[in-house]
């Protein structure tokens, strides 16, 4: 039995203004499933100013629309047919007489007048700020490239090399929620901005987000998580699933899946809330992780520590899988993200690469005097790693490299290859995933630096985790 109530909307619908798309609003949100009849050519006479096709395709594109289809009998006629449980009019008609009146009311439907709010517009438009970018706004770093002797076409050959790439990533899966507000004022109680949420926007982050970009610049990914047994956990696992990501989501009753919110109003952010649980996770299923980590690192060639210490890597299981990777030559890198004073990037031993911002290098060497080489050499002694990329915000990106380079470079830096940034969230990890695949494609520290720099420079042009796509770097390139 279906419980879904079914809202009727009618009209010839020339240009879907304003008007149209709050009404339309309204009737969503009076029901489950929206229903729009358009009047034929031949009913609407002369007000269709627009043929009925492109009236139907302008209504079916309505994202509050769950179908659209043309009528050439009156709307009454339809009314009776399918039976909706509700019919909306425009406000105007509720004084006029409505010949839907009496059939509604004859099966038990309702009949209801209203043209929305005027503060609210199409979800598209809400929506706009997902789907607009600033990559018009990215150069490369041209002076670095000629100072490494790195030519485009390199990094074009090594942007290709990525599909051969067989990748582990593991780490906290985090969810992250864009909550649409619409501000209608100050409280009289207290002085509190007071707003409503119209719209939310989903979009898998944490680890999930470093596995989604690697597989969407054509690696063959295979991805390891702790989650609830939850709602957020099924979302994970579907839209991973679409992204190309081979997920192991493995269940822990106690805590919730991590997800953080961010209430949003005209391309501002208001406010964060984080739903976490940051304990370790069991013994029990550090040896699920582990399980899986060995049943896949036959095959794999690159193994990324996403850590955003929420527990889903404690040291035990950071050192044993350590252990396993470097038994079978795979090459390590490690991001770990400290929202406060928690967070150590060193614990993660003997990487080929780490990229820690700036804060988090000096939280972990507890250095907060010295200048940013000397900070990138203390941290790559503490950590044993052989290259670092430190991030440090508007700045840019330091590269500090091993020792044994060829080169008489040890330190250089990139500037951020996109000055007109929209959300920096996604920067570091785009920026991990684009260098992690550029060194196991057999690339220099400098390649890396580069690709991770443009990789950063597209994802923060726009809003939300969106995972990258190779012909979107290739673009850039090119």
């Amino acid at each position: 039995m279906n419980d879904q109530k079914t809202v009727l909307v009618s009209g010839h619908f020339n240009v879907l203004h304003p008007g149209h798309l709050r009404l339309l609003r309204f009737a969503a949100e009076c029901g489950d499933r929206l229903i729009v009849a358009i009047e034929s050519d031949r009913i609407a006479g002369e007000v269709a100013h627009v043929p009925e096709q492109l009236r139907l395709e302008g209504v079916v594109s309505n994202s509050w629309v769950d179908e659209a289809f043309l009528i050439d009998e009156p709307a009454s006629v339809v009314v009776g047919r399918l039976r909706p449980d509700i019919v909306v009019k425009g406000k105007e008609h509720q004084s006029r007489f409505n010949p839907e009146q009496e059939i509604v009311e004859s099966y038990g439907g309702r009949l209801l007048f209203g043209s929305g709010e005027s503060t609210f517009s199409s979800i598209d438009l809400l929506r706009k700020e997902f789907y607009q970018s600033t990559v018009d706004e990215i150069t490369l770093p041209l002076e670095f490239l000629a100072r490494h002797s790195i030519e485009v076409t390199r990094l074009v050959y090594l942007l290709q090399h990525f599909a051969s790439l067989k990748v582990c990533v593991v780490g906290d899966i985090i969810v992250d929620e864009y909550i649409t507000c619409e501000p209608l004022g100050m409280s009289q109680e207290d002085p509190t901005i007071v707003v409503t949420p119209v719209d939310t926007t989903r979009f898998v982050g944490g680890a999930g987000i470093v596995a989604a970009h690697a597989a969407g610049l054509g690696a063959q990914v295979e991805f390891v998580t702790i989650t609830g047994t939850d709602e957020a956990r099924d979302y994970v696992q579907d839209t991973l699933e679409a992204s190309g990501v081979n997920a192991h989501l493995i269940e822990d009753g106690s805590r919730p899946t991590t997800i953080k919110q961010r209430f949003r109003s005209k391309g501002k952010s208001l406010l964060r809330v984080s739903h976490l649980h940051q304990t370790a996770i069991s013994p029990a299923l550090q040896s699920k992780v582990l399980d899986v980590c060995e049943s896949v690192i036959q095959e794999v060639d690159l193994l990324i520590f996403s850590d955003f210490n929420y527990g889903c890597l404690p040291q035990c299981l950071v050192d044993k899988i350590v252990q396993l990777a470097k038994s079978h030559s795979v090459m390590l890198v490690a991001d770990s993200q400290s929202s406060s004073q928690v967070g150590d990037i060193s614990r993660f031993q003997e990487m080929d690469l780490i990229t820690p911002t700036e804060r988090e290098a000096r939280i972990s060497t507890r250095n907060h005097e010295d200048g940013l080489v000397v900070l990138a050499e203390t941290l790559r002694k503490q950590s044993s790693a052989c290259n670092v990329l430190l991030k440090i915000g508007e700045e840019g990106l330091l590269i500090h490299a091993g020792k044994g380079m060829d080169e008489g470079w040890l330190t250089d830096r990139v500037c951020a290859l996109n000055r007109a940034a929209r959300d920096v969230a996604g920067a570091g990890d785009s920026l991990l995933v684009g260098s992690a695949l550029t060194l196991a494609s057999g690339g220099s520290i400098w390649e890396s630096s580069v690709l991770g720099a443009l990789a950063a420079a597209i994802q923060v042009g726009r809003v939300g985790n969106i995972p990258l796509q190779t012909k979107e770097l290739l673009k850039e390139l090119q």
